[in-house]
C-alpha cells in the first residue's frame, strides 16, 4: 500500500463506489464525493496527494468543460496536488487541453484497473518532481536577486549589512558576535555607532 491521499470526485455513486473499492488496499486514505464544490474545502489541509476527477457533473452538458473549470481551480491552489481526470465522452482533444491546462494524466470510462493505479502514481510522481523543480527555480531566482543586489552595494554597505545580521544572528549578544567576525568588541562597537545602528 502506497502512503498517499486520493480525492475521488464523481456524480456516479456507483463509479465512486467501485473506485473507492479498486483503491481502498492501494491508497492510504480514499475519499470520495459526488460534488465538485466541495473541492476546496476537502483540499484546504494540503494533505491530498492526487485528485481523480470526473469531466462532466451535468447530464445535459457532456464538453468536459466542467472538469476543465474545477482542474483551473484547483491549480489555482498553493502547493496543488496532482490530477488526472476522468471521463465516459473523452476524446483526443480534450486529453490534449486538460493536459495543456494542467491535468498530470487522463482516463477514459470504462477503465482497466491496474493501468488507472499505474497512472495515479505516476501522476504524482511526475507532479513532485515539477513542484521541487519549480521551487528550486524560485529558490535560485531569488539567491540571483540578492546576489545582484549586493552587487550594488559599496564595500562599506555591504561590511554594516554583514555586522548586523551577525549581531542579530547572535540575538545582540556583542561579545559572541565580535568573535564570529574576528574582530574585538570594541572594534566592533565603533563599527555599529559608526553605521548608527546601536540603539
Amino acid at each position: 500500500m502506497n502512503p498517499y491521499k486520493i480525492l475521488i470526485i464523481d456524480d456516479n455513486q456507483s463509479v465512486l463506489r467501485t473506485l473507492k473499492l479498486v483503491l481502498n488496499g492501494v491508497f492510504k486514505t480514499v475519499v470520495t464525493v459526488p460534488d465538485p464544490q466541495l473541492i476546496p474545502a476537502l483540499l484546504q489541509a494540503g494533505d491530498v496527494d492526487v485528485v481523480l476527477l470526473d469531466m462532466n457533473f451535468d447530464a445535459r452538458k457532456l464538453d468536459g468543460e466542467e472538469g476543465l473549470f474545477w482542474l483551473n481551480r484547483i491549480n489555482e491552489i498553493p502547493e496543488a496536488p496532482a490530477v488526472v481526470l476522468i471521463t465516459a465522452f473523452g476524446d483526443i482533444d480534450l486529453a490534449v487541453r486538460s493536459v495543456q491546462q494542467g491535468a498530470e494524466d487522463f482516463i477514459t470510462k470504462p477503465w482497466d484497473n491496474q493501468t488507472l493505479i499505474q497512472k495515479l502514481e505516476a501522476a504524482i510522481t511526475k507532479h513532485r518532481a515539477k513542484q521541487q523543480t519549480a521551487s528550486m527555480a524560485a529558490q535560485a531566482a531569488s539567491l540571483h536577486d540578492r546576489i545582484e543586489a549586493d552587487q550594488q552595494l559599496s564595500l562599506e554597505d555591504l561590511e554594516k549589512k554583514h555586522i548586523i545580521e551577525v549581531v542579530d544572528q547572535e540575538h545582540g549578544n556583542l561579545v559572541n558576535a565580535a568573535e564570529r567576525l574576528g574582530i574585538s568588541r570594541q572594534t566592533l562597537y565603533n563599527k555599529l555607532k559608526k553605521y548608527d545602528v546601536l540603539h
